[in-house]
C-alpha cells in the first residue's frame, strides 16, 4: 500500500536527516489524514490506494499552479521550493499512462459503451475515472477524450 511507503519514506528521511522531505512528507500524511476525516461522511472508495492517489494528485497539481504563479511573480526561490515538493510527492504517485495508452484505453472503452458522440463523454470519462484514476491525470484524459468523441 502506498500509505506504508509514505510511513516508511518518512523513517527513513527523518533517520537521514533530510528536512526538506521530511516536511514535505508530513504534509503528504496530513493531506490524506485530512481526506480520511472527510471521507468518514461521504461515500469511502473500495481500494485505499486510491484514495491516496487522489490526495497526491492534488497536491502535486497545487503545486505546479504555485509554481506557475511564482515564477510570473519573479519568485524563482519559492518555485524551486515548490519543485522539491513535487519530487517528493510523485516519488509516491504510480507510474502514469503514456498518451498511447491511455488513447488505446479510450478506444477500448468507447467500442464497449457504444460511444458515439459527446453527449457520451460523461459515461466514458466515469468509466476511464473507474478503471484508470491512479494512473491518469484525469484534466488531459478529458482532452483525449473529448478528441476521440469528435
Amino acid at each position: 500500500m502506498i500509505r506504508d511507503d509514505i510511513k516508511a519514506a518518512l523513517v527513513t528521511a527523518m533517520k537521514g536527516g533530510d528536512k526538506a522531505s521530511t516536511a514535505t512528507i508530513r504534509l503528504i500524511q496530513s493531506a490524506i489524514k485530512n481526506r480520511d476525516i472527510e471521507a468518514r461522511t461521504g461515500k469511502v472508495p473500495e481500494d485505499d490506494d486510491v484514495l491516496v492517489v487522489e490526495v497526491l494528485q492534488k497536491m502535486v497539481k497545487q503545486r505546479r499552479e504555485s509554481i506557475e504563479m511564482y515564477e510570473k511573480g519573479n519568485r524563482q526561490e519559492l518555485a524551486d521550493a515548490e519543485a522539491a515538493e513535487v519530487v517528493v510527492i510523485e516519488r509516491f504517485l504510480p507510474t502514469q499512462m503514456s498518451e498511447a495508452e491511455t488513447t488505446a484505453a479510450i478506444e477500448a472503452i468507447k467500442a464497449e459503451l457504444g460511444a458515439a458522440g459527446m453527449k457520451d463523454m460523461g459515461r466514458v470519462m466515469a468509466e476511464l475515472k473507474a478503471r484508470h484514476a491512479a494512473q491518469l491525470d484525469m484534466s488531459k484524459a478529458s482532452a483525449l477524450v473529448k478528441a476521440a468523441l469528435s
